[in-house]
C-alpha cells in the first residue's frame, strides 16, 4: 500500500528552492567561494547576473525544444501513417545523424552563414533534440494495442477521431518520456551557445576555463545541473498527470473498452 507523499518531503520543492536560492543569492556566497578558492582574487562571476543567465538559458532551451517537438512529433506521426511508412528508415537515419553530429560542429558551420548570436545555437540544439522526440512519437503510437484501434474503427471513428481520441491519449506517456529526454539534453548542451556570443549558464564556465578560474566553472555548472534536475522532476509530475489526462479522455472510448474486454474473454 502506497502512502501519499507529504509536501515537505517533495524533492521538487527542495531542489527548486535550492536552485532559486543560488540563482538570486550567488553574489552573497563570495566569502564561501573565497574560502574554497583562496587563489582567486574575484571568485564570483559578475559579467552578468545569474538570474539573467538563467532566463537566457531557459529561453534558448525552450525555443529549441519547441522546434524539436513540433518537427520531431510531426515527422514521427507521419511515418506511422499508411502513406508515410516507407519514409521511416530515411527519417530515423536523418535524426540519428543529427544526434551524432556534435553541436559544436553545427555552430562552426552555422556561424559563417548566419553570424554569431542566438540563431546558430537554436539550430544546433533543435537538431540535437530531434532523435528522442521522433523515437518516442513512433514508439508511443506503435504501443497502442491493435485490438483497441480495430474496435475504434469498428465503431465508426474517422481517422482524425481515432488519432485524437484513442491513439494520442494512449501514446502520451511514452511521447512525454521522449520530450523529457530531449529537454534535459538541451539544458546541458545549451552551455555551448556561449561560445558564439550568446549569454547562457555556459558563460561563467567558458570564462572560467579561459581564465583558469575554477570558481566560475563551479557556479555555472551548479546552476545548469540544478536546472536540469528541477526540470526532470517537473516532467516526472507531468507524466504522472498524463495518466490522469489519458483516463479523462477515455469516456468516448468506453465502448472500445467493452469491446476489448469481450475480445479478451473470447481468447
Amino acid at each position: 500500500m502506497t502512502h501519499p507523499r507529504r509536501w515537505w518531503s517533495d524533492p521538487l520543492l527542495w531542489t527548486g528552492a535550492l536552485f532559486l536560492a543560488l540563482m538570486f543569492g550567488m553574489a552573497h556566497l563570495a566569502p564561501l567561494f573565497h574560502a574554497l578558492f583562496p587563489e582567486q582574487e574575484r571568485p564570483i562571476y559578475t559579467q552578468a547576473s545569474f538570474p539573467q543567465l538563467v532566463l537566457a538559458h531557459v529561453l534558448i532551451v525552450g525555443v529549441s525544444s519547441a522546434i524539436a517537438v513540433v518537427l520531431g512529433g510531426g515527422a514521427g506521426l507521419l511515418v506511422t501513417r499508411e502513406g508515410g511508412r516507407d519514409f521511416r528508415p530515411l527519417l530515423e537515419t536523418i535524426v540519428a545523424i543529427g544526434q551524432t553530429f556534435p553541436p559544436v560542429a553545427v555552430l562552426a558551420v552555422a556561424v559563417p552563414l548566419i553570424g554569431f548570436g542566438v540563431k546558430p545555437a537554436i539550430i544546433a540544439l533543435a537538431l540535437y533534440g530531434l532523435l528522442p522526440v521522433v523515437q518516442s512519437t513512433i514508439a508511443g503510437l506503435e504501443s497502442v494495442p491493435p485490438p483497441v484501434v480495430e474496435a475504434a474503427r469498428g465503431l465508426g471513428l474517422s481517422r482524425w477521431q481515432l488519432l485524437r481520441q484513442v491513439e494520442l491519449p494512449l501514446a502520451l506517456p511514452v511521447w512525454l518520456a521522449g520530450v523529457r529526454t530531449s529537454v534535459i539534453i538541451n539544458i546541458g548542451t545549451a552551455a555551448i551557445a556561449s561560445t558564439v556570443g550568446t549569454p547562457t549558464l555556459g558563460s561563467p564556465i567558458i570564462v572560467g576555463l579561459s581564465g583558469f578560474n575554477t570558481a566560475y566553472i563551479v557556479e555555472g555548472a551548479l546552476l545548469a545541473g540544478l536546472l536540469a534536475v528541477v526540470t526532470d522532476l517537473a516532467f516526472e509530475r507531468l507524466m504522472i498527470r498524463s495518466q490522469a489526462w489519458r483516463l479523462a479522455s477515455m469516456p468516448p472510448n468506453r465502448p472500445i473498452t467493452s469491446a476489448s474486454s469481450a475480445s479478451a474473454q473470447s481468447r
